[in-house]
């Protein structure tokens, strides 16, 4: 085989006071980097508090230089088939094939008018992937990001079409993380909304591997959601 996989498992908890430290989810990911230099990402995630439930399925691809190729997402919110809807990324549009529930078959085609930062697709891998996106040559830092997203809420939770929103990522510094799957050298990375294009989403701090795969370590979100995410299985080809 040509190509190179990572497999691994990110666990949900809680850090609410009645719920200290139990599950609430997880995520597990199998990602593809192929012999061109594309790598896909397959992350299959499930929220069960607070409710209602979300379970995500996302297939996202980028090319060599970390541009968005395509993507599929398929929901279930409170165990009910909430969409799915298919993105490609093409000449300076996106185009969005989805269908749901409540909304019906919907067809867009989406300039994007220019550059863009990322795009966020909702699973915790995918947010340590998009922290790329950050030029931390000059040591820490601070920027506003042009993001396209399937869904605007923070939970990713709706039926999924074009949306824009804008976000702060700020590279904190580097630090060396130990978590169930391991100790890790890592960059400190820390979404924040001070324009509340994610709905008044809390500081959201994530910690990612220093090398190329800037894989997900651990990280939270504090406020009103006081959640937890860690790395508790990996393995590499």
């Amino acid at each position: 085989m040509q190509h190179k996989n990572i497999f691994g498992r990110i666990a949900y908890t809680s850090k609410k006071p009645e719920m200290m430290d139990k599950p609430r989810g997880y995520e597990s990911f199998h990602i593809t980097k192929h012999a061109d230099g594309n790598k896909t990402i397959r992350a299959h995630c499930e929220i069960e508090e607070p409710a209602p439930t979300v379970m995500r399925d996302i297939i996202y691809s980028c090319d060599e230089k970390y541009a968005p190729m395509d993507c599929h997402v398929r929901l279930t919110v409170g165990d009910e088939f909430m969409g799915s809807g298919w993105f490609l990324f093409k000449d300076g549009t996106i185009e969005c094939e989805s269908f749901g529930p409540d909304t019906g078959r919907i067809s867009q085609v989406r300039d994007t008018e220019g550059p863009f930062d990322l795009f966020g697709t909702h699973p915790i891998v995918a947010d340590a992937f998009n922290c790329r996106a950050l030029d931390i040559s000059g040591g820490p830092t601070k920027r506003n990001m042009r993001c396209f997203v399937p869904s605007p809420d923070h939970r990713g939770a709706t039926p999924p079409m074009v949306a824009e929103v804008n976000i702060d990522l700020a590279y904190i510094g580097d630090e060396e993380k130990t978590v169930a799957a391991g100790t890790f050298q890592c960059r400190h990375f820390q979404f924040s909304d001070s324009g509340g294009g994610m709905g008044d989403h809390p500081a959201y701090d994530v910690w990612v591997t220093a090398d190329e795969d800037c894989l997900f370590v651990c990280g939270g979100v504090g406020g009103y959601m006081q959640t937890w995410y860690e790395l508790v299985e990996l393995s590499r080809d």
